[in-house]
């Protein structure tokens, strides 16, 4: 599909992307098709962040990515108050540039008060605009860790559930954490404070919805309203896509879904060769459409999860292809079906390349198995 094969503004008639073709374009913009010499920083703005529930993942995200990459980068930047971990993006943790910690929660606030609604029966006469400014008090003060926030609200509202009390200290406040917690090699327990406090600048109005369309486009698309609905944790992002609609072109994918893109962004050809890649658990390549197979091809859907788990994920010519972890002094990588002796070899090499970059000096086997169908 060549860019002036493109539709124009969009109809039905819009030319169609086979899912290859959406792989390659994907991957492309993930910076997963060739790595990348960007900076860690312009890494994770052009991303718009790195989803974060624990510690290492934004670190071996990075070092998929980008050419270069040493985990003292990020943690550099998060020590220096340049990044930050935050509750942004569908109701998860997520590593953000400073700039972004700022404005995408802003934008995502109306998904923290829908998340506020499952907590109403615990919070009984509690006046959240109190407990916001309680909260805050408290953080700005000294950072406070989740249990000390529910021994103190529950001070106030004894009668209210203490759980309760502290979701809604984190949906009603921009909620960071600080460090150590986040940095490379370290440890330290989860304390929060303002993202204002930690920052050292206000945070502004929400963004308008029009330029982060532009932006999931960027690292996304092309994309559906859904996908980005899916990414962002919001609805009604529709009347935005029509906005820009005269400035974006369309597809249709293989199921007739309609996808938007930016005139200029590059979409390769489905043939491109896509090299293997280790991901983290929660790397958002695998969570920010609505339709993943894109990536994750059918047969194996539900496969990278068990319960509320997500496993390290292994792509084989640009697709979830299985899975792998850290065992001791051992690399173990299982795959959902065999692999030829070319991409076997391909794997191990980028398995060799991962541990020296993440852990340089540490000597690793690397052992290979097949998932057991769960």
């Amino acid at each position: 599909m060549t860019k002036s094969s493109a539709n124009k503004g969009g109809t039905a008639s819009a030319p169609v992307l086979d899912t290859r073709a959406l792989n390659r374009a994907t991957l492309n913009r993930q910076l997963l098709l060739r790595r990348s010499t960007r900076s860690a920083l312009d890494a994770v703005r052009h991303l718009l962040g790195l989803q974060a529930q624990n510690v290492s993942p934004p670190y071996y995200a990075l070092a998929a990515r980008l050419d270069g990459f040493s985990p003292r980068q990020l943690s550099s930047l998060m020590a220096g108050r340049e990044v930050a971990r935050i509750v942004t993006l569908r109701s998860t943790l997520h590593t953000h540039t400073a700039d972004d910690c700022l404005s995408l929660r802003p934008l995502v606030q109306p998904a923290r008060d829908r998340e506020l609604t499952n907590f109403r029966a615990g919070l009984g006469g509690v006046d959240l605009d109190r407990l916001a400014a309680l909260t805050r008090e408290l953080v700005e003060a000294e950072p406070r860790t989740m249990a000390q926030l529910r021994q103190a609200l529950g001070a106030e509202w004894p009668d209210a559930d203490p759980q309760a009390l502290a979701v809604a200290a984190r949906c009603t406040l921009p909620l960071v954490q600080v460090t150590p917690r986040g940095l490379w090699g370290e440890s330290g327990q989860v304390a929060l404070t303002t993202v204002e406090q930690w920052l050292g600048r206000p945070a502004g109005q929400a963004p308008a919805p029009e330029s982060i369309v532009l932006r999931y486009l960027a690292a996304f698309g092309p994309a559906s309203v859904k996908d980005m609905q899916t990414w962002a944790g919001l609805t009604r992002l529709r009347d935005a896509f029509e906005r820009l609609r005269p400035e974006l072109v369309t597809f249709r994918d293989t199921g007739g879904a309609e996808l938007f893109d930016l005139p200029h962004a590059p979409r390769p050809d489905p043939d491109t060769p896509a090299p293997p890649r280790f991901l983290p658990e929660f790397d958002n390549l695998l969570l920010s459409h609505a339709d993943r197979t894109r990536v994750v091809p059918p047969a194996h859907r539900g496969r990278s999860w068990q319960g509320n788990q997500a496993f390290r994920t292994l792509l084989v010519d640009g697709f979830l292809a299985g899975l792998w972890k850290l065992d001791g002094d051992t690399l173990v990588i299982e795959t959902f079906t065999g692999l030829t002796r070319g991409q076997r070899e391909e794997v191990t090499a980028e398995g060799e390349r991962m541990l020296r970059v993440m852990h340089p000096g540490a000597a690793y086997d690397i052992r290979f198995g097949e998932v057991v169908r769960r």
